[in-house]
């Protein structure tokens, strides 16, 4: 169960009803994004309320009348993704914290500066977004800030995003990692050779080869076979 200090009010609004549920604002970012989150992981409580700072709770009737059903998970699910998330002052400024350093540690990982085919360094990143006064909404998404940030910044430095397609071979003992692979890294093609071994051909940016050559050389002991293509 979530904290009350951690949890934020999710709100949303039906007729002249208003119906709100105390979140974990992580859980809820992931929910709307379309992820799978346990109640337990995302409520601070177990219940729906007309005013969460009075305690006020919602009817059976009011539930009903609002979502065409008394079911917890379902009425959560519509509230999360269709309301509203409410932030403290404080609370605010700590997720964009959190989201602003998120999005230079990813934008350094993955773009580089055209002129030297080299990344730009984390305070470069940081000092071009104050000068684009890039905003940062902590309702996106990582994914979706970055490539606001990028687009923001390409008046100011030169800088560039560099696909790159790798072809990975997997041994058959270690082939039971596949799952891994797939889950952390964006994998376009996969199939299974007569030997057991699983290949895949894994589309990421160029800046992130070596984080993919070594999450294979871990996951195989450093019996796998990497090839890039492109």
């Amino acid at each position: 169960m979530v904290s009350l200090d951690r949890a934020v009010i999710a709100r949303y609004k039906h007729s002249k009803k208003i119906f709100e549920i105390l979140v974990d604002p992580d859980g809820a970012e992931r929910m709307r994004g379309g992820g799978q989150v346990d109640l337990e992981e995302l409520l601070a409580a177990d219940e729906v309320f007309t005013d969460a700072a009075k305690g006020e709770k919602a009817t059976e009737k009011d539930l009903m009348d609002a979502f065409s059903t008394t079911e917890l998970s379902e009425v959560v699910k519509k509230i999360v993704k269709e309301g509203e998330l409410h932030l403290t002052t404080e609370q605010r400024r700590r997720k964009i914290e959190e989201k602003r350093k998120k999005v230079v540690e990813q934008i350094a990982r993955i773009a580089i500066n055209p002129q030297t085919n080299t990344p730009h360094p984390a305070t470069r990143i940081e000092i071009a977004m104050n000068e684009a006064r890039v905003h940062i909404d902590p309702f996106k998404s990582v994914d979706e800030l970055v490539s606001e940030t990028v687009k923001a910044l390409r008046p100011l430095i030169p800088i560039k995003i560099v696909e790159s397609e790798v072809a990975v071979k997997i041994p058959a003992p270690y082939s039971g990692h596949a799952y891994e692979l797939k889950r952390n890294f964006d994998v376009r093609k996969e199939e299974w050779s007569p030997d057991g071994s699983y290949i895949a051909v894994v589309k990421l940016p160029a800046g992130m080869r070596d984080e993919l050559f070594s999450f294979v050389n871990r996951i195989t002991k450093g019996d796998a076979q990497v090839k890039i293509l492109k």
